[in-house]
């Protein structure tokens, strides 16, 4: 746990006088002070609280780096909502009012209260503000009171609890790899929007309060009230959101191993071909495959790994795979480009003004390196068109992860230095290589591999995995921090089937089948290239599974793609934890391995030996079972057997499920015809969730008509039946 941080020169702010309003604001000043609340009716049921001195707030002028600055954390600048504001009868504050939202201002002592109708979803402790500082630098500390049942979830990757209360981390540390989102199933979230240092005490050092303390010149917090859904939602909209990836990253990957040749990996490939295990891509390890010349701002790949690009790309495109390869933004230490760059200013500084050294990471090759000024717009255009070339020469997506831990004495050109640049480098990364692979392209589509996280980060598809053991934990722990993830905005994570990191002692036949269909129902996974971690190095019976779990992976891609599309337009992830799906059913929270696949699909991975498994279906809802067409009412406990060939999947009722072909590899798909049937759970209520959805539901009469399903198999659940007219189809009950 990091130490909680104490504020200096400290001021509680507690005297509030009201200013003045407008359609989409209100402004307070606090007594005997400088300082200025201004709050605004960012969106329906969003409320940002600013807090800096008048003439900070009121500045129409900001510099070019304060607005790119901001532009980095925010996709939407401007309010979209509005106001009113009134007194509170019987006490000395306002009331703020969107429509059944509000938030409510007493003073003396100050209080801030967000309610829905009559009911408080949130409140601040006491004290509810204060400022001061540490070590000089201006910081704020806002508190809010915690129930005990309450529970708080997001702020990033976890491999514990989903619920962070009890926990405390700090945004700018890489090693609490820790997201700015925080909400409630109560129906309230926040968000720090801030560059700097954010500390978040989640009922760690005082368990009755969630303490925040930002470190920066503005106190700049964004309040939610909704459903957990509807948070993420708004918080997406805000902060903004991943394009969609195009079809073929949504196959299977493997991995490269550490150890293994280019040359190995690709006979390993061969064999995967050649054994009819459908896979799409393959991803290069570390270090580094391409880079700058020693001596030239020009891209060459690594000559010992990779000494004739195109025969690679030529070689894994013949058959039928694309290629990731990894990079980073580094110039190594004691080459005459790095010599120049130092001189030119285009490096991270030290204290001096020298080009700071970064000692040797897994990406460098283990040689010390120093960091591109990213914030220099001509260093940044310079990587991205370098790396935009390698693409438009065959490379698939490429690999990066650039969160360091870089000192506070380091510094960038325009000034950032310590949390704020800690904060920044992966973004500004992470947004270049976007820029290279998709921003060309309409609709931008396609994908960036990297573990690193940082405000924003959901705006950049996809999410790699962290490294786990080869365990039943291990299992548990990917799967924990894909849902962790999700919470906090992000839509996809994907996962490695085992990890060749890890010891392969404790990867028996079983949990490698088990890891394998928990990960076929997620975004998206990868095989490991090494010998013990690949379908081959498992006996003919789990070989046989594997072909059996990826046809199923491949007959889902057009709703999982399906999913992803609609994360552009609602921010929702592909897996769901039970409190982010079922913020009302308390039960479901204790259920937290299970998780929904979109809006219609409940997953129960088994994550023990054996074939004895309890399953939880969430109150509200009735399920049907995928294995045997059994419907069952919602709010209970299921006992089920699950031999190596299934998985708990349950369909939710007034919902479909689109399927696609089997296939070895997405360019088996006919893109005219993406899908091959469609399975009913009940009567269908809502238009399904697939890839380039055109099919619609209508229901009249206690009938559905449904059109868009011409020329697929139509599987309707027990008790109704199908009549198709013309392009309409109808689905009735039984009579």
């Amino acid at each position: 746990m990091p130490p909680k941080s104490e504020l200096a020169h400290v001021t509680q702010l507690d005297s509030l006088q009201f200013l003045t309003a407008k359609s989409t604001h209100a402004v307070f000043a606090f007594e005997d002070s400088e300082l200025q609340l201004e709050i605004e009716a960012t969106a329906p049921g969003v409320y940002r609280l600013r807090c800096a001195p008048a003439s900070v707030l009121n500045n129409d002028k900001p510099s070019a780096r304060a607005r790119a600055h901001a532009e980095m954390l925010l996709a939407r600048q401007e309010p979209v909502s509005e106001l009113a504001v009134s007194s509170i009868p019987g006490k000395q504050g306002w009331r703020l009012e969107q429509g059944d939202i509000a938030l409510e201002i007493a003073v003396a002592p100050l209080q801030i209260g967000l309610y829905r109708g009559q009911e408080c979803l949130a409140r601040t402790g006491e004290p509810a503000l204060q400022h001061g500082d540490v070590q000089a630098d201006p910081a704020w500390r806002l508190c809010f009171e915690l129930d005990a049942d309450d529970s708080i979830y997001g702020l990033g990757e976890t491999a514990g609890d989903l619920d962070r209360r009890g926990q405390s981390l700090a945004s700018d540390s890489p090693q609490a790899r820790a997201l700015p989102l925080a909400w409630s199933p109560r129906g309230w979230g926040l968000y720090v929007n801030s560059l700097g240092r954010v500390e978040h005490d989640v009922a760690a050092h005082d368990p009755d309060l969630y303490e925040l303390t930002s470190h920066a010149a503005v106190l700049d917090v964004f309040l939610f009230a909704g459903e957990p859904g509807e948070i993420v939602n708004q918080y997406t909209a805000l902060t903004g959101r991943a394009g969609q990836p195009c079809l073929w990253p949504m196959g299977v990957w493997l991995d490269q191993a550490p150890g293994q040749s280019i040359d190995e990996l690709h006979a390993a490939a061969q064999r995967m071909r050649a054994d009819e295990f459908a896979f799409d891509a393959v991803r290069l390890g570390p270090p580094a495959a391409y880079g700058f010349q020693a001596d030239k701002p020009v891209f060459e790949w690594n000559e010992g790994r990779v000494p004739d690009p195109r025969a690679l790309l030529t070689r894994f495109q013949d058959i039928h795979l694309q290629v990731a390869a990894p990079s980073f933004p580094g110039v190594l230490a004691g080459t005459p480009l790095f010599d120049e760059w130092e001189d030119r200013g285009w490096l991270l500084a030290d204290d001096s003004g020298g080009a700071y050294v970064f000692a040797g990471s897994e990406a460098s090759g283990g040689k010390p390196f120093g960091l591109l000024d990213l914030t220099y717009k001509d260093v940044y255009k310079l990587w991205a068109e370098r790396q935009r070339q390698v693409f438009d020469e065959g490379l698939g997506a490429p690999d990066c992860d650039a969160q360091f831990d870089i000192p506070d004495g380091v510094s960038a050109r325009g000034g950032e230095t310590g949390a704020q640049l800690r904060t920044i480098y992966p973004l500004l990364a992470r947004q270049a290589l976007f820029d290279a692979v998709a921003g060309h392209k309409t609709p931008q589509e396609g994908v960036i591999f990297s573990t690193d996280l940082f405000p924003g980060v959901q705006r950049y598809a996809w999410q790699a995995a962290p490294r786990v053991d080869n365990s039943w934990q291990g299992l548990a722990h990917t799967l924990r921090t894909a849902l962790a993830v999700g919470n906090s905005g992000v839509t996809a994570q994907l996962h490695g089937v085992g990890c060749a990191h890890a010891s392969t002692a404790d990867m028996t036949p079983e949990l490698y089948a088990r890891w394998l269909a928990a990960a076929v129902f997620s975004a998206n996974f990868s095989f490991q290239g090494l010998p013990q971690l690949l379908p081959q190095g498992f006996d003919e019976a789990t070989r046989a599974l594997v072909r059996h779990w990826l046809q199923w992976r491949y007959r889902l891609i057009p709703y999982v793609l399906g999913i992803i599309e609609d994360a552009v337009r609602t921010g929702l992830p592909v897996q769901r934890s039970m409190p982010l799906a079922f913020p009302a059913d308390v039960m479901a929270h204790v259920w937290d391995t299970q998780y929904l696949l979109g809006p219609a699909l409940l997953v129960a991975p088994v994550l023990q030996p054996g074939t004895q498994h309890k399953v939880y279906l969430p109150a509200g809802d009735a399920w049907w079972d995928l294995s045997t067409g059994q419907r069952y009412e919602g709010g209970s406990v299921l006992s089920v057997e699950v031999e190596l060939d299934s998985l708990p999947v349950f369909g939710r009722e007034g919902h479909m499920l689109c399927l696609g072909p089997a296939a070895q590899h997405t360019g088996e798909f006919n893109s005219a015809r993406i899908l091959d049937e469609v399975w009913m759970f009940g009567m269908p209520e809502h238009s399904p969730v697939v890839m380039r959805n055109k099919i619609r539901v209508m229901q009249m009469q206690g009938s559905s008509y449904i059109k868009g399903l011409e020329g697929l198999k139509i599987l309707p659940s027990e008790g109704l039946e199908v009549k198709r007219r013309g392009a309409e189809v109808r689905i009735s009950r039984v009579r």
